[in-house]
């Protein structure tokens, strides 16, 4: 069996960008537009990170995800600012099956329990951020890359876990938009310790390097942002995906 592998789409004042380490955003076109090409490629699932709500702290762009969600063929989950109940009940209503949260599941643990036992652990993702400080220790970041949190990653996602968190998205700063592979390192030290799934994410570049992310690294699941919209080494903005028979091929 092939695991789910997701397209992470990032919007920015409701166009996609792409980013490289969580800087420069590019656009990289229209959201419905690239959810129109993913149903055709008959993809497993996509994650929309809102990083305009994320820095700004906005409200959940109710329409663009009802607009969103009236195209989407596939499961589809929604992070950006998420702080209360009601936000989580509106985001939902909408259409969107999960929530990514990441800065409030720092700030605050206790609403991780809390929106567990009322939406269900499978409606909650949490987004881990993580970068190497200067002597190569791993560090959780929040607020789109910008505030090191000192929190060890592998340790906030064991509490998440315990918390009710349905899965894990483990997200590399270092190597965002960069198509050089996973942290496989992070990625294991992460899977071995909780027992919810862990969505691996940032660096993949190619087929291969997802099925590393599963083999070497123990992910039950793989995300990709740029290899994804763009297309050869001059990264022209191109919405692809994967054959079926291309993943069979990596992950047999």
């Amino acid at each position: 069996m092939i695991p789910r592998v997701i397209p992470v789409l990032l919007l920015k004042n409701a166009g996609l960008v792409k980013t490289v380490k969580f800087k420069e955003p590019k656009y990289v076109g229209d959201p419905l537009n690239a959810v129109k090409i993913f149903n055709e490629k008959e993809v497993d699932e996509l994650v929309f990170l809102d990083i305009t709500a994320t820095v700004k702290n906005m409200p959940p762009p109710l329409k663009l995800l009802s607009e969103i969600a009236s195209e989407c063929f596939m499961p589809f989950c929604y992070g950006g600012a998420i702080r209360t109940i009601e936000d989580i009940k509106q985001i939902t209503n909408s259409g969107v099956e999960k929530v990514s949260i990441n800065n409030y599941a720092v700030e605050n643990p206790d609403f991780i329990e809390k929106a567990a036992t009322i939406f269900g652990s499978s409606t909650i993702v949490i987004s881990i951020d993580v970068k190497k400080n200067f002597w190569g220790k791993y560090e959780v970041y929040t607020k789109g890359g910008k505030n090191n949190t000192k929190l060890d990653p592998v340790k906030f996602a064991v509490e998440m876990n315990k918390r009710g968190a349905g899965e894990i998205l483990l997200n590399s700063i270092d190597r965002d938009g960069t198509q050089a592979g996973f942290d496989i390192e992070l990625v294991k030290k992460v899977s071995c310790e909780v027992d919810v799934p862990v969505i691996a994410c940032g660096g993949s570049g190619s087929v291969e390097h997802l099925a590393e992310a599963i083999k070497d690294g123990g992910a039950s699941a793989v995300a990709a942002g740029s290899q994804f919209v763009f297309h050869g080494k001059h990264r022209a903005v191109l919405i692809n995906y994967p054959s079926q028979q291309e993943l069979k091929a990596a992950f047999s």
